[in-house]
């Protein structure tokens, strides 16, 4: 069980102590206050499709579905201001689907295949759209309620996804796709186990939301508590390429109470993902005052 400190921490500096108290992100915490009509005109989606046109197309759908950015703002609206935890904005899943695209397209230059392509002899192109909908569709269970998001996004999500791919895919590969997607919004519950590649990758995507005190672990908004300290002592996360294996994940912390996030979230959520032999993740602390305390953290998967 993890002890809550009483109070403020003395000695944190002013930006992570504002960071403290608003761990939700500024923009999410304005959206969630404006009416639904206003909130969902600055909803935008962006990705780069890098030649799938079904992708384009699809993201294309998206930006004009008010319905799908509906449940994103009430998602938003339940986490923000009804529960005051972290951020389910779609601030999240923009950057979700966008780590997603960037995890399955490192693993495919470093010629891992996609469950689609393995087990269905579909192509690359279908994988990205099975992890993009994955992570557009992940939490939208949050505007029905907390408890149980994920069930309530898939009986939500599997309309919506026959919607969204009309005329793109036709029987049965629209199934196809539409089973694969559900099965990565169930699995990127904690206790999920994904079956396929592309739905361990949006397990692992959702942890990675982590940068500048975005934490996927719910914590109370002005609550000083390892969850919002370590939140706040994310700077920045890198994917790349990894020395050994196909992908690195470089974390960049402030302090070294950010280790809490990579040991506890990160983890949980990469064990039983299926990436485990595919990722290296190295932590480190970017100032001199703690660099000697711990001056890189590496997680064994």
């Amino acid at each position: 069980m993890t002890e809550e400190l009483d109070g403020h921490a003395e000695g944190l500096d002013d930006e992570t102590e504002e960071r403290i108290e608003s761990p939700a992100s500024d923009e999410a915490e304005r959206e969630a206050r404006l009416t639904p009509a206003q909130a969902v005109e600055g909803m935008r989606i962006r990705v780069p499709a890098r030649g799938n046109r079904t992708l384009r197309t699809l993201i294309e759908r998206v930006n004009k579905d008010r319905q799908l950015k509906g449940w994103w703002h009430v998602a938003n609206v339940n986490a923000v201001v009804r529960m005051e935890i972290n951020d389910h904005s779609w601030v999240h899943i923009q950057i979700v689907t966008n780590i997603a695209l960037k995890l399955l397209r490192q693993l495919a230059k470093h010629g891992v295949e996609p469950s689609m392509v393995r087990d269905y002899g579909m192509r690359r192109e279908d994988a990205e759209i099975v992890v993009t909908l994955g992570g557009l569709l992940h939490c939208i269970g949050m505007a029905v309620h907390r408890e149980g998001h994920e069930d309530f996004s898939l009986f939500l999500a599997e309309p919506k996804v026959r919607e969204l791919l009309d005329g793109l895919y036709d029987e049965p590969e629209v199934t196809v796709i539409a089973s694969e997607v559900l099965q990565a919004i169930t699995s990127h519950r904690d206790y999920g186990e994904p079956l396929t590649l592309e739905a361990g990758i949006v397990r692992v995507a959702d942890a990675l939301d982590m940068a500048q005190g975005r934490s996927r672990i719910p914590f109370e908004r002005g609550r000083v508590s390892i969850h919002s300290l370590s939140a706040a002592a994310i700077e920045e996360v890198r994917i790349g390429d990894g020395e050994k294996r196909p992908i690195g994940i470089e974390i960049v912390m402030n302090n070294s109470s950010g280790i809490y996030q990579v040991d506890g979230l990160l983890k949980s959520k990469l064990r039983g993902s299926g990436l485990e032999p595919y990722l290296e993740v190295v932590a480190h602390i970017d100032t001199e005052a703690e660099k000697s305390l711990v001056p890189v953290y590496r997680l064994e998967t």
